[in-house]
């Protein structure tokens, strides 16, 4: 007879959002364990370059993002007892073009609308927050609150404070599927296993869609592969976060020196692997010459090592954060889009409601459910 181990909720993944919910929960006496195929944090949540921003998101995030800079953020260190390397600089955005400010003047109405201290500034207000940037940039958006953070340091402090408070994790676990007992999600069937849950919370990134898929729930969710490079350790320069309008690249100077910068060639479709994080030799080369168009002062910086990381994108390119009506017990927080790091905090308070109250009251979400798929009637 198999072994059945059992909790008050079992969280299926171990990235950055089922640590933070099973401290969430743990931290209210509920008994957690997280399952991880892979080592805890292996996914996106340690292969992004840190951003913690609330500028460019659609709205229907933002909400996430403003709690989790004003409320989370600031205290987390403390918190977690673990320095995050959080630095609450601003985040700047570059445009080049009459295009590109067409595009950051989009994403600046947008969020001003919803209260975020954001503006406008020209190419020389620009260069007077950051000296080092070429004359080629004409405008910016400025947000002086948003951030950056060490993805690594942020997640495996939850982790850490998740375990100190009694969460059992096991990694080496492949999740075949979700077993309905009585029409509730109840059973979580493993290569090691059976486990046994009240509640059961998916946040597998992409992994997440086909596990839905047992109990008859699809979300449209694609692969989507980035990289990130890492400088040679220079001067202080900026501890701004800086984007490009079109998003192509972004990044942050780390507290080290280097610099951290994600982006991708534009060819992952035709070069990428999506089974393996592997690197390709187009994308670094793409990055850099992008990077240099905007800070020629790099033009003959090192780059030291390189990463690739898969990220879980939906069609609308927002996360799906809700309880499933027609599976009773379960929890969905996936599809994060490749900007789920800097609204994790938040993500796991709301999450952490669902679970125990059936709806997200501290930071209502009415626009991420996962029913918003289906064809309209």
């Amino acid at each position: 007879m198999e072994e059945i181990r059992t909790a008050d909720v079992i969280i299926i993944g171990g990235g950055i959002m089922g640590c933070a919910t099973a401290y969430r929960l743990a931290k209210k006496g509920i008994k957690v364990i997280v399952l991880e195929k892979q080592e805890i944090g292996n996914g996106g949540s340690c292969r992004n370059a840190g951003g913690v921003r609330q500028s460019a998101r659609d709205p229907k995030e933002l909400k996430l993002a403003m709690y989790a800079v004003a409320n989370c953020w600031p205290e987390l260190s403390d918190e977690l007892g673990v320095d995050v390397e959080y630095h609450q600089k601003g985040n700047i955005r570059l445009g080049l073009t009459e295009k590109d400010i067409k595009i950051l003047e989009g994403h600046t109405a947008k969020s001003t609308a919803v209260g975020l201290d954001v503006k406008m500034i020209s190419g020389d207000e620009a260069r007077e927050i950051c000296p080092y940037m070429s004359k080629e940039v004409i405008a910016a958006s400025w947000c002086p609150t948003d951030g950056h953070a060490n993805p690594l340091k942020a997640t495996l402090g939850f982790y850490k404070k998740a375990l100190e408070l009694g969460v059992t994790f096991i990694t080496g676990v492949h999740v075949e599927g979700i077993r309905k007992v009585k029409g509730k999600a109840r059973l979580i069937v493993t290569d090691d296993g059976i486990y046994e849950g009240e509640k059961i919370l998916l946040c597998a990134g992409y992994e997440s869609r086909r596990i839905a898929n047992t109990v008859g729930i699809d979300i449209p969710v694609e692969r989507q592969m980035n990289e990130v490079l890492v400088t040679e350790a220079m001067p202080p320069m900026f501890d701004i976060m800086l984007g490009v309008a079109g998003g192509e690249f972004y990044g942050h100077q780390s507290e080290h020196g280097s610099f951290v910068l994600g982006g991708n060639s534009g060819l992952q479709a035709f070069t990428s692997n999506v089974d393996k994080f592997v690197t390709n030799s187009l994308t670094a080369p793409s990055i850099a010459r992008g990077i240099i168009k905007y800070f020629p002062v790099l033009e003959k910086t090192k780059i030291v090592r390189t990463w690739a990381g898969l990220y879980d994108q939906t069609i609308d390119v927002l996360p799906v954060i809700d309880n499933v009506k027609e599976v009773p017990g379960l929890t969905l927080g996936f599809g994060f889009s490749g900007h789920g790091f800097g609204i994790s905090p938040a993500v796991s308070i709301a999450l952490s409601e669902l679970i125990l109250e059936g709806e997200s009251k501290t930071i209502p979400i009415p626009d991420l459910k996962y029913d918003r798929f289906k064809p309209k009637k």
